[in-house]
């Protein structure tokens, strides 16, 4: 990190950074399923993972990261390797999403990951319970910053914004 005054939202987004550090979706390599098929665009494709309020500054300097800015927020665009240790935030939570609910965040399968990720097809309950319980303790301290609360409330709208449209148009809606 950047030496920086270090404010409140890079004190949460540090402390969900590392709680999700070493955890991951399965207690095996689940890239092994897929090929690692979150870690690669398609062909023609340029894709990335949304980068949370203030993590830019982590990526702005390092030559292995593009950034690219878009309506929706900074993506971070990446050659399919990298450091563990320095992946976004986006993609230490994949293939889950921190929600905002009235009763606090919960965890979901994000809509968005079905058309990589196979693991969305088992539910949650096939995921590793540490790694779901540390996404949704990320998704609460995240929620005590503004900047990264709002954040989470327009991810949590455009996944029900999926998930209506599913519905709408006869495919699964659960999450």
């Amino acid at each position: 990190m950047s030496e920086r005054k270090v404010d409140r939202v890079d004190e949460a987004l540090r402390w969900a950074r590392e709680r999700l550090r070493d955890l991951t979706p399965l207690k095996s390599d689940c890239g092994r399923l897929c090929g690692a098929a979150c870690c690669r665009s398609a062909e023609g494709e340029e894709t990335g993972m949304l980068l949370f309020p203030g993590e830019e500054a982590l990526y702005a300097a390092d030559p292995t990261w593009r950034l690219k800015e878009t309506e929706r927020g900074t993506l971070a665009l990446c050659s399919g390797r990298c450091r563990r240790e320095e992946r976004p935030l986006a993609c230490r939570i994949f293939p889950l999403l921190p929600v905002v609910r009235e009763e606090g965040v919960r965890v979901a399968l994000d809509l968005r990951a079905a058309a990589v990720c196979p693991l969305g097809r088992g539910g949650l309950g096939a995921l590793d319970p540490a790694f779901r319980t540390a996404v949704r303790e990320a998704g609460g301290a995240l929620m005590g910053e503004a900047r990264q609360a709002a954040f989470l409330r327009r991810l949590t709208e455009e996944q029900d914004e999926l998930r209506r449209l599913r519905r709408q148009f006869g495919g699964e809606g659960r999450v």
